[in-house]
């Protein structure tokens, strides 16, 4: 059980070192690069105490349930993903209200410039989609089977 815990922890802390990451290789802040080094520290000490834990006690591998911790894993990623996806609709609507971004034209509509929707806005939504489709269809799947039948 401890061991899942901790397995859990390893992955959120592994999330958060390559938003860090990726926050710090677009906009270039030290703060980003103190947090993605402060999660390296991090992932080192966590996976240290599971190699320690399960070099001591080696029962505790064995009672980790794989079902139980996969389903919560791609629940966290689903859940990662789905806040990525909202935060790029969220910006590039925010971009299509400035009148910066838009001017009307000739029939009286309103035209979006192509600085509405950045690049990197494009590859991030569409980077995250096999792990927003993947993560999400075992999660559903097996909440489905949990509501149905009792069991992941």
């Amino acid at each position: 059980m401890i061991i899942s815990i901790i397995l859990i922890l390893l992955v959120i802390s592994f999330l958060f070192h390559v938003y860090f990451l990726i926050k710090y290789i677009t906009l270039r802040q030290s703060k980003y690069l103190n947090l993605y080094l402060n999660t390296t520290v991090s992932n080192l000490i966590i996976t240290g105490l599971l190699i320690f834990i399960s070099l001591k006690y080696p029962s505790q591998v064995r009672s980790v349930n794989l079902k139980v911790l996969f389903w919560l894993i791609t629940g966290i990623l689903l859940v990662l993903t789905l806040r990525i996806k909202i935060g790029i609709f969220s910006k590039i609507y925010k971009r299509a209200q400035d009148p910066e971004n838009f001017h009307y034209n000739f029939f009286g509509k309103k035209v979006l410039h192509t600085t509405v929707v950045k690049p990197v806005y494009i590859f991030v939504f569409f980077a995250t989609m096999p792990f927003f489709l993947f993560a999400g269809a075992y999660f559903v799947a097996r909440l489905i089977n949990i509501i149905l039948y009792g069991h992941l």
